[in-house]
């Protein structure tokens, strides 16, 4: 795994890049990422062209032996394009403008933006395409961060009404697809549908869903374009872009079919204090972050492609509602166990703090003035153990494919967001549990999209899979392995109705029940089963030819197993989805190793990683010989042996 930085020359004189480049070149850093915000600056006004500065930095970098990541620079339009166009912004809900003054100001749909864009990025690649330093270019920069895939622009209408044509062909089938002689929503031709917003009450679910899918064609479209001039023009140099963490508002899958490397950045304690929705989870891991919530993304967006982490959390950042410092050792450990998943890069966001405008709170690796931030010492240490652990890896290791995988399905999580039917329903953490609660039994898996080959897995598990495919179904149909069905998975048809022949629908044949009720339930109340599961959030009321393997209280049947499918009717708690995957594991013939709280475990070759997020010490293996750490592994430590 090699080590990165982000870095902006364009923020700080020239006289300290090659000062710069040289600490970075001595701190191990051998990959350096550029410009993905510097419009302005590389042109100032319309085809004033400023490239000079940039050619610059990069032979700078390129003489300290340094690799450059060069973004695109679309993600930040400037000033000046902005007043020339302004129907290039997006707009919001309630059909205002999303003014200038931040990032990520620009509307997907919006055709003179793509030719601009089209315009600036192919004037980039032909300048810097061929530069020796450049292997690596970066298209935009998060796609959708704060909240800005879907926009309620007149551009937007205009392509969603086009794509609505595309898909159904008739307005008539469109009507009968999406329900809409109810409440008299039906439509007369295409150019009468309007983008889903300012309703009195609920919008249709289709309508919402088909707007969902419109605007994540959107995003797949727009990164083509880009990736697209960019192989063209720098044929020979790897396209990358950075995706985001808790962040599933249109289906990467899709867009990743067009780059090389799947990055994605991640800020541990932020995403927590963000997104955590339990008190005492933010309270137990407030300065190591979740112990599951790093390796998810890993593993998900190493199903994509090659996996970097392109940001990495160096210390408090400054958007998170509370941005607390990281315990000392896991800006180390937060590296080690990206290298462990499969990472071949960890860059962190970013070299110097920045003094000034919104990000100035965020740390960096060296502070405003240039002397060393706290992280510096880790990276430091973490250096020599890259070289320790390569000393003893196989070098002929690839990256093994693990017995157990997980489908996750962005489609999906965004159906169960549309009509949650509860409101502490959350698909995204739902999920994420399932993930946690085959690493608490030490196991490792993969994360794969809908349709992906499913040879050689023993266990394969849907938690979000709303709609199943018949391309679906025939792979489950057809694989030898054990099959762990969740609640609510094959609960709608493509264009979100109950089917005909009710839930889970595609897979009856593999599992034959139907599900006849359905109740979530508040978060004070949980349903407990004979043999100690406690069911909370969402239950199902089960019939068919399959017994129930055991009951509620109220004499509701809970989980259901014929052959090797086995479907899980509720959600559960933490404790009780752990013991339940472990018997679902232990059945498919894998092994288990129980693992405390806190404690991870990774296998890499011949190598066995664990990780320990706390909150106690723990004791591992006496009988090990460790190449890092030792069998007692303390808070925010970590321990390496040969397998």
């Amino acid at each position: 795994m090699k080590l990165g930085v982000c870095y902006y020359p364009e923020h700080w004189p020239e006289s300290v890049w090659a000062d710069d480049a040289r600490r970075m070149r001595e701190l191990g850093i051998s990959v350096v990422r550029v410009g993905e915000f510097a419009w302005s600056r590389l042109e100032p006004t319309r085809d004033n062209f400023h490239f000079d500065w940039l050619r610059r930095a990069l032979d700078v970098l390129h003489a300290e032996g340094l690799e450059v990541v060069l973004g695109t620079p679309t993600a930040t339009p400037p000033k000046w394009l902005v007043d020339e166009h302004p129907s290039i912004l997006a707009v919001d809900e309630k059909g205002h403008p999303k003014g200038f003054g931040s990032r990520r100001h620009y509307c997907f749909s919006s055709q003179v933006y793509r030719q601009e864009c089209q315009r600036i990025v192919e004037r980039v690649v032909r300048e810097f395409g061929t530069h020796p330093s450049v292997t690596t270019w970066q298209t935009d920069n998060e796609y959708g961060c704060h909240s800005t895939i879907v926009s309620y622009s007149a551009d937007a209408l205009a392509a969603f009404q086009s794509w609505c044509e595309r898909r159904y062909q008739t307005i008539e089938k469109l009507n009968t697809e999406w329900g809409n002689v109810f409440w008299s929503m039906e439509y007369l031709s295409f150019d009468q549908i309007p983008l889903p917003m300012l309703s009195v009450t609920e919008l249709n679910p289709a309508h919402r869903l088909a707007f969902w899918r419109f605007s994540s064609d959107q995003v797949a479209s727009f990164n083509k374009l880009q990736s697209e001039i960019i192989k063209k023009h720098s044929p020979d140099r790897d396209v990358m872009h950075n995706f985001m963490g808790n962040f599933t508002e249109f289906d990467h899958y899709d867009t990743a079919k067009d780059i090389d490397i799947a990055a994605w950045d991640n800020y541990p304690l932020g995403f927590l204090d963000r997104d955590g929705v339990n008190l005492e989870d933010q309270k137990k891991w407030f300065r190591t972050g979740h112990p599951d919530s790093s390796a998810f993304h890993h593993d998900l967006y190493r199903g994509m492609g090659r996996l970097w982490i392109i940001e990495q959390q160096p210390g408090p950042v400054n958007w998170a509602p509370h941005n607390p410092a990281p315990l000392p050792g896991m800006i180390r450990l937060w590296a080690l166990e990206a290298m462990a998943h499969d990472a071949e890069l960890m860059s962190w966001f970013r070299w110097r703090q920045m003094p000034a405008a919104q990000e100035q709170m965020h740390t960096g690796l060296l502070l405003p003035d240039g002397t060393e931030d706290e992280a510096v010492d880790e990276i430091r240490q973490l250096g020599e153990d890259l070289a320790e652990i390569k000393r003893v890896m196989h070098s002929d290791d690839a990256p093994l494919q693990s017995e157990v995988a997980l489908v996750f399905d962005y489609q999906g999580d965004q159906m169960l967001r549309i009509q949650p039917q509860g409101q502490n329903y959350g698909p995204l953490e739902w999920m994420q549990q399932f993930y946690s609660s085959v690493r608490r039994n030490g196991v490792d898996l993969d994360i794969i999209q809908p349709g992906a080959k499913l040879d050689g897995y023993k266990l394969v598990i849907l938690a979000n899979s709303v709609f199943i495919s018949d391309e679906l179904a025939s792979l489950l149909a057809s694989f030898k392995g054990h099959v762990v069905i969740g609640p609510r998975c094959g609960s709608k048809t493509e264009e979100y109705s109950i089917p005909p022949e009710l839930p889970p629908a595609a897979v009856q044949s593999l599992m034959p029940i139907k599900v006849t009720r359905v109740e979530s339930l508040a978060d004070f109340y949980s349903v407990a089963t004979e043999g100690g599961f406690n069911a909370i959030k969402w239950r199902e009321k089960v019939s068919g030819d399959v017994d129930a393997i055991d009951k509620f209280d109220d004499g509701w049947g809970f989980y259901y197993c014929h052959d090797r499918c086995h479907y899980l009717n509720a959600c559960m708690d933490e404790e009780s989805l752990v013991r339940f995957v472990e018997n679902r594991l232990k059945e498919a013939g894998i092994s288990t190793y129980k693992c405390s709280e806190g404690l991870r475990l990774r296998r890499k070759g011949n190598l066995v990683f664990a990780f320990n997020y706390g909150p106690d010490s723990v004791e591992l293996d006496g009988s090990k010989r460790y190449l890092i750490g030792g069998q007692t592994l303390g808070v925010a430590e970590i321990a390496v042996w040969s397998d």
